[in-house]
């Protein structure tokens, strides 16, 4: 296979972009928003068409699961971009020289962004409206678990394109086949920036594998330390509400890390997991807490292996420290750098947490569910970058631009 010619299409459309206003741009995404609300019924069987080919029991199904409900959300989703501020041309620095010359820091797109997903068609709508909206164009390279959803979701896109006189090569769906994977890895003259979502094994192919720059985004193994100052009744809500909110998202907690001065309110804390089914794997301090309250058929002792893991669904592990120390070593040990939380009342241990956590966010008393963008106020998101170059965290508009000089003069030349 070969999709230079592809690339080639989507990275000439990518400098028409620039000539685009932004009116033009929020008609197109304003557009969209409707289509999607009267084609529910159209994604919904394409989806569906997905879905058969999956186990239910799959801890990607949820993620791959559109409903009216979700639909009629990202719609809502497009129109949040639509009322947000563009990121373009806006002058970040501004400053006159000695000899005259006028220079002028202005953002501007990326380019060709490159996004490598698994089963999540949401992602379809979410990263072409940002994209739009900041002025990027777009190579898709979906799994074959949504291809059905994603190419009836890109067809109502190049419709909106076509209408509002957009080229509609600044969206290219690539086929579902690792061999369209590789090829997109090698562009380095079409695409700008890849920015993988999804498994953690995803997210290492492609940075071993790709010429072209990479944004690490998604994987979350996420932890929450209760301190020995830590109020148990919030304890409770912020642990439930991380675990089981939706176990598919990457901001799902994994792991509860107690301090064992806390241990005997531990089957306090978990009633509430219990009563939502959710299997937990404690070490022995924990498990012996726990063995006569908890859910027998629920409650196993914890392994090596399920501390460092991303569940993606109702299990998750709990870990014992003697000390704040202890809890800082295990969540270095095994974070994966997305959200981790402290609960605690002592405010040098909330500061000590808060400094010393190397996390895109990390939370006083609050559940580790709101790493979103949208929940930051920033519209949609196309993903929470892990690493620390370029962007952390939810990546929205302003995430989505670089940057460049202009120089104005008048004949200048140098000495």
């Amino acid at each position: 296979m070969n999709l230079q010619d592809t690339f080639s299409k989507v990275n000439k459309a990518s400098r028409s972009l620039a000539l685009l206003t932004e009116d033009k741009i929020n008609k197109t995404l304003d557009d969209l928003a409707q289509l999607t609300w009267e084609n529910i019924p159209e994604i919904l069987a394409a989806n569906e068409k997905d879905l058969a080919r999956m186990d239910p029991e799959d801890p990607k199904y949820d993620r791959l699961k559109l409903t009216q409900a979700r639909i009629e959300a990202i719609a809502a989703d497009i129109l949040n971009v639509v009322k947000l501020p563009s990121p373009l041309n806006r002058t970040l620095s501004e400053k006159s020289l000695e000899n005259g010359l006028k220079l002028t820091k202005v953002s501007v797109p990326l380019g060709v962004i490159g996004i490598i997903y698994e089963a999540r068609p949401n992602v379809t709508f979410d990263v072409f409206s940002l994209c739009l909206k900041s002025g990027n164009s777009l190579v898709l390279k979906g799994g074959s678990d949504a291809h059905d959803s994603n190419t009836a979701i890109v067809k109502l896109i190049h419709q909106v394109l076509e209408k509002n006189e957009i080229d509609p090569n600044i969206v290219a769906l690539l086929p579902p086949d690792r061999e369209a994977t590789a090829e997109m890895l090698q562009a380095v003259d079409y695409i700008d920036i890849i920015i993988p979502r999804g498994s953690q094994g995803l997210i290492n192919f492609v940075r071993n594998n790709s010429k072209v720059p990479v944004i690490e985004t998604g994987a979350g193994i996420v932890h929450t330390y209760l301190d020995k100052s830590g109020d148990i009744e919030k304890a409770a809500k912020i642990v439930t509400n991380a675990k089981t909110r939706r176990v598919s998202v990457c901001n799902a907690l994994d792991c509860l890390v107690i301090h064992q001065d806390k241990l005997e309110d531990l089957p306090k804390i978990a009633k509430s997991l219990g009563e939502k089914q959710v299997k937990v794997f404690a070490d022995k301090p924990a498990y012996e807490v726990l063995k006569e309250s908890y859910p027998k058929a629920l409650l196993f002792e914890a392994e090596d292996e399920h501390f460092g893991t991303e569940f993606l669904a109702m299990t998750m592990s709990i870990k014992t420290v003697p000390s704040m120390e202890s809890a800082l070593e295990h969540i270095a040990k095994h974070s994966s750098k997305h959200s981790e939380a402290i609960v605690a009342e002592d405010q040098a241990a909330l500061d000590i947490f808060l400094k010393s956590v190397d996390a895109a966010a990390v939370y006083a008393n609050t559940s580790t569910a709101f790493t979103d963008g949208a929940q930051f106020g920033l519209g949609a998101e196309i993903g929470i970058s892990t690493q620390k170059l370029h962007a952390r965290g939810p990546m929205a508009l302003e995430e989505l631009t670089s940057y460049k000089w202009i120089i104005r003069g008048d004949g200048h030349i140098r000495d």
